[in-house]
């Protein structure tokens, strides 16, 4: 039976295609045939499809497109990336796939489940009440919910597959590999004088989210590092964390300097080997008045010694920059003031005016039943890896472990002045590897049981 379905749907595509090819330009034609060629590889091959996923990642062009209302959107328009549209195709391969072959199932079981499928319906419905009250334009709040979702789908895809070492091992390889490329573009960037960016991210590039993300992968790096057994990947995994600290630096994102400091706690409160960690710190330290850039040390005293200006917060004879007094503010107005006015659900997603700051994010756009299943969602992603850390018994798998839970705690630092949990750039990479720490203990009990 499955046969004939392949082929049948394969005759399908290829009469779209016929009858599409004769009426776009030669340029959509192109598109529309690579797209089918995606589409046809990722229903063959699971494991392909996720291959191009890690790559186009960070390796991916991103434009706007039309401009949508909203308070939060602020009239940005919708970003939208090759991978966008290439998850686009991958997830509708993997529909696909999980149809014909039943016993794939769609939803691997992990100990995520539950709270992503509440969070997710917090964000539905607190979107759908607001559309009705007329809070949320609901073209607006769909694309920005769509977007939020977006990640998990690359976790339930990425659990689903992985089942063996092998995966995790190739799938980590190629994840380092992608951040070593974009590394190396963000040195490039440096002599022009600039804040360093992800690549492919258009006129106005990122610094905050590119920051980020490097803090996560120089997490992994460092949990990888400290459980390593190999003197040759120490060696390779210590070139990787010096060339990530060069382009990290440059993005001068003070919230990506403040996310370092639970990164550091955690690996200090979890990892068995301190003393590399105390010591390489000290080093640190005591180095980087003399070998910190100029602009980096600028950047960071600039939160302590902009000129007076409208807006600033005065703590004693201190002036807290504009950008940093503004993100106070917004935590003291949504805590102190506006979430009261929609407790429970929030003003919806998109409904309330722009914040870059998490937690007040979700508190204000989904309420206390949207926050409440965030927390959940945090808390069992760390109780998760913190327990996988400490049971697993192969070197990869605790360094893996160590590393999410120091990078977990990092992005915890960043979203104090970000929205880092909903940052595409950020949230791909980071729940690619979230699937891959939820299935260790899974993997490692089937091999000890052979």
């Amino acid at each position: 039976m499955r046969t004939p379905l392949v082929f049948a749907l394969i005759l399908i595509f290829t009469l779209i295609m016929a009858a599409g090819v004769t009426s776009v330009s030669p340029k959509m034609a192109v598109a529309l045939g690579v797209g089918v060629a995606i589409f046809v590889a990722c229903l063959a091959s699971t494991e392909l499809a996720l291959y191009m996923l890690i790559f186009s990642m960070l390796l991916s062009p991103e434009i706007v497109v039309g401009r949508l209302g909203g308070g939060a959107a602020l009239g940005r328009g919708v970003t939208l990336r090759l991978d966008d549209f290439l998850l686009l195709l991958v997830g509708f391969g993997w529909f696909v796939r999980t149809a014909i072959y039943k016993e794939l199932g769609l939803f691997a079981r992990t100990p995520l489940n539950r709270p992503i499928l509440y969070y997710i319906g917090a964000c539905v419905l607190s979107t759908g009440v607001g559309s009705v009250a007329g809070r949320v334009e609901l073209k607006t709040g769909f694309f920005f919910v769509l977007k939020y979702i977006e990640y998990f789908i690359i976790y339930f895809m990425a659990a689903n597959f992985i089942s063996e070492r092998k995966h995790i091992r190739y799938f980590l390889t190629a994840i380092l590999a992608t951040c070593a490329v974009v590394s190396v573009v963000g040195v490039l960037q440096i002599p022009s004088g600039g804040r360093v960016t992800a690549p492919f991210e258009g006129e106005e590039g990122e610094p905050n989210t590119f920051g980020g993300y490097l803090v996560l992968m120089l997490s992994v790096v460092a949990g990888l590092f400290l459980t390593s057994k190999s003197g040759r990947e120490k060696m390779i995994l210590a070139a990787l964390g010096l060339l990530i600290v060069v382009p990290f630096l440059a993005t001068r994102s003070r919230g990506s300097y403040v996310a370092v400091v639970p990164m550091v706690l955690a690996l200090l409160a979890y990892s068995e080997k301190k003393v590399p960690i105390v010591a390489t710190l000290v080093l640190v330290l005591l180095a980087s008045p003399f070998v910190l850039p100029k602009k980096v040390m600028d950047r960071i005293m600039y939160t302590f010694t902009q000129r007076p200006e409208p807006g600033q917060i005065r703590i004693g004879n201190i002036h807290l920059d504009t950008s940093t007094s503004a993100r106070l503010r917004s935590w003291r107005d949504v805590l102190v003031r506006d979430w009261i006015d929609h407790p429970l659900l929030g003003y919806g997603v998109t409904g309330y005016k722009f914040l870059d700051a998490q937690l007040p994010r979700v508190l204000i756009e989904t309420g206390l039943v949207g926050l409440a299943t965030f927390v959940w969602l945090i808390y069992s992603l760390f109780v998760r890896a913190r327990d996988t850390y400490r049971r697993a018994r192969d070197p990869l798998f605790k360094g893996l472990s160590l590393g999410f839970l120091a990078g977990l705690m990092a992005m915890l630092g960043h979203s104090v002045g970000c929205n880092t949990f909903i940052i595409v750039r950020i949230m791909e990479p980071f729940w690619f590897l979230a699937a891959m720490v939820m299935k260790v203990p899974e993997i490692e009990a089937e091999a000890s049981s052979r």
